[in-house]
């Protein structure tokens, strides 16, 4: 069970997140490759599945899309340094770099080049790599297989009239529907603005970024001032 409550700012938050990491995805999937960019489950089998059946050039592509997902993981540790969420650590300077990442994907994007699905993998990988509990729960922001997976447990023990834990399920849920709303606004960006919808997650990202830092640097000065005081 979880250790403790849900505070606003973790449901908000991470709604935010999967939000844009639905709208990212369904972008992916709708423009010129149709690649996840997300999640690395169906890019892994892509790749297999290209280079069994001899399709080099996309293998290639499939496999730097791991290698981005994976780079922006590794840029992750290298910024926040933990995986257990908490206040006070640089998510802002994570999410600001992710939000660089996204703009200049849809740029390059816009051109037609690789490189624009390289840029936002490794932003979601960034993103999915910037806490991966949060008291006791898993916490993913850039897929939803674990999250369904732990529903399903809850539903489960529900049906056997077991004790389950209710914010948990809160948690997930909220998650769930983050990125199914974001899948659903990125649809409909993508049919007017087509890869041009990914400013949309990348200005969002940005904004909470910026917020973030700035809103740290206040409760630092505020702490100084009560210590000195």
């Amino acid at each position: 069970m979880l250790s403790r409550g849900i505070p606003a700012w973790v449901l908000v938050g991470g709604a935010t997140l999967t939000c844009s990491a639905g709208c990212i995805n369904a972008v992916g999937f709708l423009g010129i490759h149709h690649q996840a960019l997300s999640h690395m489950s169906g890019t892994a089998t892509a790749f297999s599945t290209d280079l069994g059946e001899g399709r080099g050039e996309l293998a290639v592509h499939a496999a730097f899309v791991l290698m981005s997902f994976f780079l922006g993981s590794t840029l992750s540790g290298v910024i926040i340094r933990q995986s257990v969420l908490q206040m006070g650590r640089r998510y802002g300077v994570a999410l600001t770099c992710e939000s660089i990442l996204l703009f200049a994907a849809a740029h390059f994007l816009r051109s037609g080049s690789n490189n624009g699905d390289y840029l936002a993998a490794a932003a979601c990988g960034l993103q999915n790599a910037l806490a991966t509990t949060y008291s006791g729960a898993i916490v993913r922001t850039t897929h939803i297989t674990g999250l369904v997976t732990d529903l399903g447990i809850a539903a489960g023990l529900a049906l056997r009239r077991e004790v389950v834990d209710h914010r948990r399920v809160i948690l997930h849920l909220t998650l769930v529907a983050g990125f199914v709303c974001g899948g659903i606004l990125g649809a409909l960006g993508f049919r007017v603005l087509g890869v041009d919808t990914l400013f949309f997650p990348a200005s969002v990202i940005g904004v909470v970024g910026i917020g973030y830092s700035v809103s740290r640097q206040f409760s630092r000065k505020r702490a100084a001032t009560s210590h000195a005081g």
